[in-house]
């Protein structure tokens, strides 16, 4: 049995969980998020746990059963918690900034880059080299995250660019002196 797909889910008192057929849907104080289950994997909740099954010892059901206790672990962690990704930007010049619903980046490029995040991410600016993304859905929150990334990668010799918080950016040398 899989060791992930085995442990149960443990419900806090603020998450509600309602499972339909092969519909699940948890409810929060931070909004509500719906999953459809696939046929290999049931899902129970008793006692404040909730416990996802496999149907039988597939290799399709053995790859689904931790998958989806994780969907659901952190369907529940999400609308009671949230998720956020914070995005450091290194470099002279590189900056970002908040116009109305608008994340405003100035990347080194010869334009700005505008990006507007989808209704469910909250994006905000503390300050001019640090992005926070938030949300409750954890897939959503690292995409967003990650689409933001990509406008402009952290590079290997400089280590300009946009980089997750934490992230070990490996330096490189760059050319050798004439000799």
């Amino acid at each position: 049995m899989s060791r992930i797909g085995k442990m149960p889910i443990p419900l806090s008192n603020q998450a509600k969980i309602e499972i339909k057929d092969s519909n699940i849907r948890v409810s929060g104080p931070k909004g509500t998020l719906e999953q459809r289950l696939t046929d290999q994997v049931t899902v129970s909740e008793e006692n404040g746990l909730v416990t996802v099954l496999r149907i039988d010892d597939s290799k399709k059901a053995k790859a689904q059963h931790g998958l989806y206790r994780m969907l659901i672990s952190n369907m529940v962690d999400g609308v009671t918690k949230g998720f956020t990704r914070k995005l450091e930007i290194a470099g002279v010049g590189y900056r970002a900034e908040l116009k109305n619903d608008l994340l405003a980046l100035t990347l080194g490029y010869s334009h700005m880059i505008y990006f507007k995040a989808p209704d469910e991410i909250k994006i905000e600016v503390p300050d001019q080299v640090t992005v926070l993304v938030s949300g409750i859905d954890k897939a959503l929150v690292g995409q967003v995250a990650a689409k933001i990334r990509s406008f402009r990668k952290p590079e290997p010799y400089r280590g300009k660019g946009i980089k997750y918080e934490g992230e070990v950016i490996r330096r490189k040398e760059g050319k050798a002196a004439g000799k």
